[in-house]
This record gives structure tokens, sequence and C-alpha cells, in this order.
């Protein structure tokens, strides 16, 4: 097993060399136990992100009372996701050749500290009695929805990276559909967390302008409970098994996927991994054109979701909950996608994320008739919301698993990174952020749903030609 690198990163996120290898029933033990430990540290960060990278979707329908309007918020809210899709490509490459117990946590403090700030435009430019500064309060919002995208998009990858070297391949599409649920256990807060904060904090920190209130709940509060969350993932996580003086999880288990060679343990040059493992993989490109159209459906639903019932009078309280019916109703979904993949379909996983989508797309036509009504139904609305969250997340996490199936370990944060590029930005940004608001704004919502349902046909058909390809 080769124990150098080839060369350093730079001494802060450098990974930690590999240690001599042990064997018996004490570091038997000892693997299980760091599996499981390492699995929690993923899992709890990577929820923590979530606190912090949406916030401004659920701050949309307050922000408009300042004179903005929809398609205004939309290009400010792409910025998070333009620089989520541009740091995360290139932040998997860094992750591959960086400490994953350092980088998760670092980029999580990051981004606390950016989403709080998030607060100072609006206050500090005082849009309740002076409007015509919101093309400054817009800028300065999109500047800061840059930078949460930006240290946002540290989060997957040095989980890609950890999950990939601690769970083999035959485990991971079980493993990673637990831990997808990450996100939904942290995005499903963020509306509660809205609600609830800008009561128990608002008048603290706001006084008698209630107009800001929203401002501690969407903000601060996710912001202030985001750090002492980082510390625990540092002491939760570690690299790689041999870091810590154990062997490869595919020798421990005895468990070696048809590709796999010692040379994937190494850590390799980004000019290597590029032009070895991504540019030359047709099914990898594939994967990321749908992935594209699967997150314009995600965030096309989650983004706007508060906006759309606020537009039909339903107020932030019963919004919030909707969203959190939205994120939690993915647990159950994700878990039974990521199940079947490798129980029922042997670990092909374009036929469950065809199969998923066309559900969604039963879903939304649900949701498109539940808000078409003279007097829109809540109760159906969050109904379809439920439905869409429940299968929306498994092919969400299935391009992930799949990305990583594709490439060795020491190319899987790039790979990862690659279709997390394609969904984000021009899936969020371009498609459900920037045309969506366009669209909601300029020929109103039936024409939103329409869009919704092309996309779940065109995630469809591109996810056709993987069907049955392993490696490119």
């Amino acid at each position: 097993m080769q124990e150098s690198k080839p060369y350093k990163t730079m001494n802060l996120l450098s990974p930690p060399p590999f240690l001599p290898e042990t064997t018996g029933p004490e570091a038997d033990a000892r693997y299980k136990r760091l599996r499981a430990q390492v699995f929690a540290g993923a899992f709890i960060g990577y929820a923590a992100y979530y606190l912090v990278r949406k916030n401004f979707a659920m701050a949309i329908p307050m922000l408009s009372q300042f004179g903005i309007d929809k398609s205004e918020l939309g290009i400010a809210l792409g910025m998070n996701a333009v620089a989520y899709a541009l740091s995360k490509f290139l932040m998997g490459s860094v992750s591959d050749r960086s400490d994953a117990r350092k980088f998760l946590p670092l980029g999580l403090v990051l981004c606390s500290i950016a989403m709080a700030c998030m607060a100072v435009p609006v206050t500090w430019l005082d849009l309740a009695h002076h409007p015509e500064r919101k093309m400054l309060a817009i800028g300065i919002m999109a500047g800061l929805n840059f930078l949460v995208g930006w240290f946002g998009g540290m989060g997957w990858p040095p989980c890609g990276r950890v999950m990939t070297h601690w769970f083999s391949q035959n485990e991971r599409g079980t493993m990673m559909s637990i831990w997808n649920c990450a996100h939904n256990v942290g995005g499903g807060l963020i509306g509660p967390m809205a609600s609830y904060g800008a009561i128990w904090f608002g008048s603290w920190l706001y006084g008698t302008h209630e107009e800001f209130y929203f401002l501690a709940g969407t903000f601060l509060f996710p912001a202030a409970a985001v750090l002492p969350i980082a510390l625990l993932t540092y002491l939760l996580l570690r690299d790689t098994p041999q870091s810590q003086g154990l062997p490869a999880v595919e020798k421990w288990r005895n468990d070696f996927p048809q590709h796999y060679n010692e040379e994937s343990e190494s850590v390799l040059r980004i000019r290597d991994i590029m032009l070895r493992h991504i540019l030359p993989n047709k099914f990898l490109w594939a994967i990321a054109l749908s992935n594209a159209f699967i997150y314009m459906v995600r965030y096309g639903c989650l983004d706007w979701a508060p906006a759309l019932l606020h537009d039909q009078g339903v107020d932030i309280k019963q919004a919030g909950w909707a969203y959190f019916a939205y994120e939690y109703a993915a647990i159950p979904g994700t878990l039974i996608c990521g199940i079947i993949s490798d129980r029922l379909f042997k670990g092909n996983r374009a036929w469950p994320t065809m199969v998923f989508m066309a559900l969604v797309a039963i879903f939304i036509g649900i949701y498109w008739y539940a808000s078409s009504l003279e007097t829109p139904s809540i109760s159906l609305i969050t109904l379809s919301l439920t439905g869409i969250g429940f299968f929306i997340y498994g092919p969400v996490m299935l391009v992930g698993v799949q990305a990583l199936d594709l490439v060795p370990k020491n190319a899987a944060g790039t790979a990862a990174g690659l279709t997390g590029f394609f969904g984000y930005f021009f899936g969020t940004a371009i498609l459900a952020n920037t045309v969506i608001g366009l669209i909601s704004t300029h020929a109103g919502w039936s024409w939103t749903f329409v869009s919704l349902l092309l996309a779940c046909l065109l995630s469809i058909l591109l996810m056709i030609p993987t069907l049955g390809g392993k490696r490119a």
C-alpha cells in the first residue's frame, strides 16, 4: 500500500500521513467504532451546513415588503447556487488532497459567519424608511449569498471523501442514503427556526422594530447554533482508515470492486484526475446533465414554496411547517431509494432514479391543482410538497452515489463536484432561481409548474444512456 503522498497541499489542510497498518481483533473493534464515529461526524456536520445554506429563501416573503420584487430576490438567491456550484467542483478537487477532518468544519464556520452578516444590509441601510437604497441592499445580499454558497460548497466533497474511504462500494448505496438524510434534517429545521427564532430573539435584538424580527430567525439564530456543531464535527471525524493505522476498507471487508487497485488509495494531481477519470467518462457527463434538471425540480419547489404560499395568503408559520414537511418526508424516501438501488437493482442507480422522478412529476401535478383552486387548499399543498420531498431526494442522492461508483476513490470528490456543479449552477442558479423567478413574476405560477414537469421528463431522458453503465 502506498503510504507516501506525491506532494503536499497547504500545511493547514494537508491529509495526515498513513500509519503502520495494524490487524487483529482489537483493530477490528477499533475499525467498527471509528466507522460509526466518522459517519456520525459526517452526518451531523453536513446537517449543520443546511442550517446556514438556504435561509435566504425563507426570508424572501419578508424582504418583499421593502419594495424588492421576486425576480430581483431570485437573482440574489441565484448567487448562492452559482458560488456553490463553482465551489463544489473546485473544492471537490481540493478535498481529494486535504484532511476531511479539518476541511469540513472550516467551511462550516466560514459559512456561519457569512450567513450572520446577511442581517446587516436590511438594518444598516434602513430599508424600512429608505426604499431607494434597495439596489445597494440587493448587491450586498447577492455578494453575501455568493460567500454563503462558496463556503457551503466545502461540505459535500469531504463527506464524499470519508464515505468512500470508510465504506466499500457494495454497502455505499445504503450508507449514503442514510447519510444523505442529513440535509433533510438540517434543511427541515430552517422553517421552525425561522418562526421561533423570530419569536424568541426578535424583540431582544430589534426592540419595537417588528419588521426586522425575521432577521433573527432566518439568519442570526441558525448561524449561532452552527458554531458548536462545527467543533463537535471536528472531534468526531477522521480522514482515512490508513491515517489511523488501519487497512483500506476493501481489504478489511474483503470486498474489492471490479476496478479496484492500490493506486486508488494514493493522492493524485488535479491534472491526472481530470484527464484520466473525469473528462473521458461519458456516463459521468450524462448523469451531470440529468442532475441539472433534478436540481431544477428540487429547488424550484423548495426555494419558491414560501413565496408561492405567501402569494396565496398562507402565513409564515404555516409556510414554515410546509417547508418542514417537504424536507422530512425525504428521509424515508431517500432510505428506501438507496436500499432498493443496492438490493433490488444490484447497484444500478439509473433505474430507481428514473422511477422516482416519474413519481415526483405526479405530485407536482397535484401541487399545481391544489394551488390553482379559488381557495387554495393548504392541506393538499402540504400533501403534495410531502410527496415531492419523499421522492425527489432519492434521485438527488443516487446521482452523487453514481458519480462515486464511476471513478476511483482518489477522484471521488472531483466527480461529485462535477455533478454538483451542473446541479447547482445550471439546475439551481440558472433554472430554479433565476428562470423560475422570472417565470413566476411575468407569466404566473401555472407556467412555473409546466417548467417543473418538463424538467422531470428531461431528467429521465438524460438518465437512459447510463442504464447498465458502470465505468466508461
